[in-house]
């Protein structure tokens, strides 16, 4: 699997003069993309600050507040813990956050993805600076902003800020987003290829359809680096997928942003291609206009669904009524989203193969005294253990259903000790592991296949009567049925007796309903498109041929029905739309001929009715006043 999208030269580029002297982008168009680029300083004395921003007034909204909220998600929390010590003065890093839209009068989110820089120099005040060059953008393409990132930060630092309308001005002729499809994006001589995630409403594969190409993403995050945030967890990630699926909330805490970041974009693709609905925060701070809100729960109030990912200590005891906390990262990572020295991307050297490396596989922890003796303390002592020592560990009061699959862990690749191995190796493991949590969701989702099968017409029968309706929905009869059937073979070996628990929770959950709203409403769209496409290519009159008087007479007035359907799409105007309006009409004259000659004087006396079958309103009629016989 190839988290980050490749670059590829273009010759004959535009220099960056002639990109300096090309006019100012085009909001509109780089709206569809990116709402701002930004670069934010740390000032000793004031703090958090933005440098410049591109366009220049996209933060400052009056009274939005959306400039101080990016400018404080764009840097360490200053009560991170055991931030990594490095022998090379610059560090480079990326994570991301997600905050929400001020301006926008719904409940929306922004993303940021950031390109953080720390430069140790004794010559500057208290020995160093920090600046974070932002993409904040209201799609989640975390594939493609990473890699833009990895192009603009180090930009932005030699050239200064002009390097923000200048990578803006490319962007802004980019061609619309196409979810769920590859795109090659051109960027001054390089072009990013990048396939982005599929939209919200998009229904995702069937378990039977399932691709061969792990690179393909079914939801979103699926460049998140998941073997390498829980690689100390390996054998709870069937608990987390359970809590995800179920909505719980989370907490989620990290030495970095960079690793809180890519642990909470890792849990959120691990339920792909369920529509995750639960609010999430790759990297969320004190500063979060919700915070003040989570902060004041009384005791014994339940805490809201949410996944938060956080470096600051104090929210262990803040929000100390979460259910569930995971630690994860180390304190002196070989991480994957930290950059080289100077911001350079990694090199061709990553892409190895498990057969090349011939590394030994990944060790299984099996019970012992001592383990279970360290597993006790360790729930004993609780999150707040975390404030003396950070360890990889998962607290959680939720009982899971789900075994891990130890075949799937025995197929992991150990990533030894070399950072370009375990890069590759991530590579590796991250397509075993996101293979199987995919099909681990698909199956877990398919009961509801019934709820969700389209039908077409079949053979003989009209496609001009309205679609039957998709099969009603009671949450006790489905679990009735499913307690009725069992689980399936590929759900029976890997859950225990309670597995239908499960399946309650998920019903009651947050995530169920926008899901199987959208999956319904998906398939819905999609019968009436398969019975449109049915009446294209049926054969009005041998289909006619067979039927009654009434019957035909049904038909006349179903095809007519249909037509002015289609002569009031939205998208009517189209190729597609002006084909449909020439076939329907076309069936309709041959549905009316075949009528009665009085019915079809009545039916003409219907003016407009008339201009359907004669085509114009120009149409002279026959010697009586009315044309028997027309043609379009």
């Amino acid at each position: 699997m190839n988290r980050i999208p490749s670059v590829s030269l273009r010759g004959g580029g535009a220099n960056e003069d002639a990109a300096a002297a090309s006019p100012p982008p085009d909001p509109a168009a780089l709206s569809r993309w990116v709402r701002a680029f930004c670069v934010i300083r740390f000032d000793l004395e004031r703090g958090q600050l933005v440098e410049a921003c591109f366009p220049p007034d996209a933060l400052t909204a009056p009274g939005s507040g959306l400039d101080r909220l990016v400018a404080f998600s764009s840097f360490p929390d200053s009560m991170s813990h055991h931030l990594p010590r490095h022998r090379s003065s610059v560090h480079d890093s990326l994570f991301s956050f997600r905050i929400p839209d001020p301006s926008s009068p719904r409940r929306a989110f922004l993303y940021g993805f950031v390109f953080n820089r720390q430069r140790q120099d004794e010559r500057l005040p208290r020995g160093g600076e920090q600046k974070s060059v932002v993409i904040l953008s209201h799609a989640p393409y975390s594939s493609l902003f990473r890699l833009l990132l990895q192009i603009l930060g180090p930009l932005c630092f030699d050239v200064g800020p002009s390097a923000l309308a200048m990578v803006a001005s490319h962007v802004a002729v980019w061609p619309a987003p196409a979810p769920g499809h590859p795109m090659e994006l051109p960027i001054g001589s390089a072009a990013l290829r990048v396939h982005l995630p599929p939209a919200a409403d998009d229904p995702g594969p069937p378990p039977a359809l399932l691709p061969a190409n792990p690179s393909v993403p079914y939801g979103l995050f699926h460049d998140a680096d998941l073997f390498a945030a829980f690689r100390g967890l390996l054998l709870h990630l069937w608990t987390l997928w359970e809590l995800m699926v179920v909505g719980e909330p989370i907490l989620v805490v990290a030495p970095s942003p960079a690793q809180c970041s890519e642990a909470v974009s890792a849990l959120v693709s691990l339920v792909a291609p369920l529509l995750y609905s639960v609010d999430f925060r790759p990297y969320f701070t004190i500063h979060d206009p919700d915070f003040a809100r989570l902060n004041v729960l009384a005791e014994g109030e339940v805490f809201p669904p949410m996944v938060l990912g956080v470096t600051n200590l104090f929210f262990l005891k803040s929000l100390k009524s979460i259910p569930n906390v995971v630690s994860v990262g180390s304190p002196n990572p070989y991480s994957t989203r930290v950059l080289p020295v100077g911001g350079q991307s990694p090199g061709n050297g990553m892409n190895g193969t498990p057969g090349k490396l011939k590394l030994e596989k990944l060790a299984i922890n099996k019970f012992s005294p001592t383990s279970l003796l360290n597993s006790i303390k360790l729930r004993r002592e609780g999150p707040l253990s975390l404030m003396t020592e950070h360890k990889e560990a998962l607290w959680s009061t939720y009982s899971p259903t789900t075994k891990p699959d130890t075949s799937v862990l025995n197929r992991l690749i150990d990533a030894g000790v070399s950072p370009r191995i375990e890069e590759s190796m991530s590579v590796v493991n991250n397509e075993i592991l996101r293979r199987h949590f995919l099909e681990l969701t698909t199956n877990f989702l398919a009961p509801f296949g019934p709820y969700l099968r389209t039908t077409t017409p079949s053979e003989g029968t009209s496609p001009f009567v309205d679609p039957p309706l998709l099969p009603p929905f009671h949450a006790d009869e489905f679990i009735n049925g499913l307690a009725a059937r069992g689980p399936g073979k590929f759900l029976s070996k890997r859950m225990r007796s309670n597995w239908l628990d499960l399946y309650r929770r998920f019903l009651e959950g947050p995530n169920f309903m926008p899901w199987f709203r959208q999956r319904r409403a998906a398939a819905e769209q999609e019968q009436q498109r398969l019975w449109r496409q049915a009446r294209m290519n049926v054969d009005i009159e041998k289909l006619m041929s067979n039927m009654s008087e009434i019957e035909r007479i049904d038909s006349f007035d179903a095809v007519e029905r249909y037509l002015l359907r289609e002569m009031e799409n939205p998208g009517k105007g189209s190729a597609d739309s002006i084909g449909a309006c020439q076939k329907l009409k076309v069936d309709l004259q041959a549905a009316f001929n075949v009528l009665p000659k009085d019915l079809q004087q009545l039916l003409l006396s219907n003016p407009k009715r008339a201009v359907l079958l004669q085509g114009s309103q120009e149409k002279a009629l026959g010697a009586n006043g009315i044309g028997t016989q027309t043609s379009l």
